[in-house]
């Protein structure tokens, strides 16, 4: 016969009014840190008590129940409704839900306690994100539900975006295939197919961070932090019905436009649309471009304009405003902080007097005729307008006085020349892409366009540091004046001809005009041209009464303009070009100034990245720079990758290690001795990024112009 199974009595329920009720010292939770009694008091005061009180009858001596009751489960409620009594929002006699123990059973009151809170499972993130997803479809606005639970908005909106993403994703983190952080990422984009897609190519690999979701989500997409995109103003980009991703779980600098196609057509029109503005000024020719290069005015002779007077009113409120400036100074002169108000107002003063430095010049409309204009976008995203070049052929005929009076050379008509505008063309260029051939194992020599735009750089920084230190420039025109006396035969020409050729560069990167360097030497050359006579005897009599250092000061200027590290193509059979023995000596020579002035290439602000080198070297480079510059762990984490992306994971990986390519580092080499240094200057070899067969290089332009060397 069967033995019949026990049957289990649940305890009962009953209403108990509060003040039947006291907390229980065998309640088990003693720590309060991170336990919210507000909280909770306010869902209930929402919702009611969702969950009973644990209780026990509170016996006498002769174990007599009392009619009171004890809580030994059930603390943090049993508070959140002391709360809400002493709060009048509840009375002291209203009846609690409770579930009532039997006092003579063998379970401890600690045991009840201690089984209510290890028990309790915990609701698996995914469940509150699609709970979240289901109120916001029923209906409730993400504010009500930030509300409903006590939480700010902007974590209801991240939540909805997680319960968003595919739901295949979502099944892989529920069975723990992914992490929270890997999810998020992938919130990015609203691009669902593309998710999978993305995970379909990661998942296998042992290497798929978060940051590697977001970059392959984004890869195609062009930043808000870009020139473009600040210029075009992201209203603008989203009322064309450009779309904007964005990152609610870090910050993501404006977040992503979608629509690079549409991005560009709306800078081209905007550019388009203020050179129609400018043409009506008369300039015979616009070029416009989202960036010029650097020197893109070389050859060009720059005409210069008057500025528009100031009016009385103007003047007198320069005046006050500088008044105003010196008296707040002086009033906080002692203080170590300024004010936030008084510190706002001074930046005020500041703007307003800057804006009254920034005047209309005004042109001779002859000039204007004959001249053009540079439309390009700062690298801030502001519009650039550079007015005021002449090319060679605009220039005015030569007129000679001869003895049968006035003879013109030149073709041009005696007729006034009529304002003409030259429609611009506009080209939002981009770099080529480089094919991705590299997968050998050896290390190659360096690209040469690579190493000429490497060195561009490093000229124009040398350049900078050369004109902030007179005493290595001044050395730097005796060693060539003296050379020029003592070693070499004269040459032809005026009555003292030691000059510095401005050399520029046929070869250059996209972002080599924005550089420190080039912003410091541009505003240097700003600077010194406002002082600087144009007439010759003006400009030898301002010379003869400048201070010493003034003039070394000039002197460094001038002299750093001849500056040329640049690397080029040797000439292997005497032919124009610049031979291999002066590429060697203009290279260590280089190598010698940058010693002299301490240029440190890092210091001046070049770090490595796609465009600029990591995109343009095989795959063991990459990995060379990487295992250099943060260690051989980080080039492992990169090793298997392709070279599209290796190349971008590695300028991350580089950002803030100081790595430098060889031919931007400052190379210490002992000096040379004997007869043969002597005569050619220290001379040197060719260094090894440039030895061996140059020609299994990965690059394949046409081959730049040859450069003209200042020696």
């Amino acid at each position: 016969m069967a033995t019949a199974v026990q049957k289990i009595t649940l305890s009962s329920s009953r209403d108990i009014p509060f003040n039947k009720l006291v907390l229980s010292q065998s309640n088990v939770r003693r720590v309060k840190a991170g336990v919210s009694i507000d909280d909770l008091a306010a869902s209930i005061a929402r919702r009611g008590l969702i969950q009973s009180l644990n209780v026990r009858p509170v016996l006498d001596a002769e174990d007599q129940e009392t009619g009171m009751f004890e809580v030994p489960a059930g603390g943090r409620r049993y508070r959140a409704l002391e709360l809400l009594v002493k709060q009048k929002r509840l009375g002291k006699t209203a009846t609690v839900p409770c579930v009532v123990r039997d006092p003579s059973t063998a379970i401890l009151a600690e045991e009840d306690s201690l089984a209510e809170n290890i028990e309790r499972a915990p609701l698996h993130p995914l469940d509150q994100f699609r709970a979240f997803q289901d109120m916001r479809l029923k209906g409730q606005s993400e504010e009500d539900i930030a509300a409903a639970f006590f939480i700010p908005v902007n974590v209801v909106k991240q939540r909805l975006r997680l319960a968003a993403v595919a739901e295949s994703l979502l099944d892989v983190y529920a069975e723990d295939g992914m992490t929270l952080e890997q999810l998020m990422a992938f919130t990015v984009s609203a691009d669902e197919a593309r998710q999978v897609q993305v995970w379909e190519s990661i998942r296998n690999s042992w290497s798929k961070e978060p940051y590697q979701i977001r970059r392959m989500l984004t890869e195609s997409t062009v930043r808000a932090s870009d020139k473009r995109a600040i210029f075009v103003g992201l209203d603008a980009y989203e009322a064309a019905g450009g779309g904007i991703m964005r990152d609610l779980f870090q910050a993501d600098d404006g977040g992503w436009l979608q629509d690079p196609a549409l991005l560009d057509r709306l800078v081209s029109e905007k550019l388009k649309n203020i050179a129609d503005d400018v043409a009506g000024e008369g300039w015979k020719w616009i070029e416009v471009d989202v960036s010029h290069p650097y020197d893109v005015a070389r050859g060009l002779r720059e005409i210069t304009g008057t500025p528009v007077d100031l009016t009385d009113d103007e003047r007198a409120t320069i005046e006050a405003l500088n008044a105003e400036y010196a008296k707040l100074e002086a009033e906080y002169e002692g203080a170590d902080e300024l004010p936030d108000d008084v510190d706002e107002r001074l930046g005020e003063i500041e703007t307003a007097l800057n804006a009254f430095n920034q005047r209309p010049t005004i042109y001779d409309p002859a000039d204007i005729a004959r001249a053009g204009i540079f439309i390009s976008i700062d690298a801030d995203g502001s519009l650039s307008i550079d007015r005021g070049y002449v090319r060679p052929e605009d220039e005015a005929p030569v007129t000679i006085e001869t003895d049968g009076g006035d003879a013109d050379q030149g073709a041009e008509s005696s007729d006034p020349v009529a304002p003409s505008v030259q429609r611009a063309v506009i080209t939002i260029g981009g770099q080529s892409a480089e094919t991705e051939d590299d997968e050998e194992e050896t290390i190659k020599p360096l690209p040469e366009r690579l190493v000429m735009e490497l060195t561009a750089h490093r000229t124009l920084a040398l350049r900078d540091a050369l004109a902030n230190n007179p005493h290595v420039a001044l050395t730097a025109l005796l060693h060539k004046l003296v050379t020029d006396t003592f070693q070499r035969s004269s040459t032809t020409g005026g009555c003292l001809e030691a000059s510095v050729q401005h050399v520029f560069f046929p070869v250059q990167t996209a972002d080599l005009k924005d550089s420190a360097s080039a912003k410091a030497v541009s505003e240097r050359q700003e600077a010194w041209k406002t002082d600087v006579p144009q007439e010759d005897q003006a400009l030898w009599d301002w010379l003869d009464g400048l201070d010493d250092a003034s003039r070394l000061a000039l002197l460094a200027h001038c002299v750093s303009y001849g500056v040329n590290a640049l690397f080029e193509k040797a000439d292997r059979y005497g032919g124009p070009g610049v031979s291999q023995h002066s590429l060697e000596r203009r290279l260590g020579q280089a190598d010698r100034l940058a010693r002299a002035v301490r240029l440190d290439m890092v210091e001046v602000g070049w770090t490595p990245t796609v465009d600029n080198y990591l995109g343009r070297v095989t795959k063991p480079r990459i990995l060379e720079a990487v295992r250099e510059g943060v260690g051989e762990r980080a080039a492992q984490l990169i090793d298997h990758l392709k070279k599209g992306d290796m190349a971008k994971e590695a300028e991350r990986l580089l950002a803030d290690s100081g790595w430098l390519p060889d031919p931007l580092r400052l190379a210490e080499i002992e000096p040379a001795t004997g007869p043969a240094a002597e005569a050619d200057g220290e001379t040197e070899a060719l260094p090894d990024f440039l030895a061996g067969d140059d020609e299994a290089s990965a690059d394949s332009e046409d081959e730049p112009a040859h450069l003209v060397a200042a020696e």
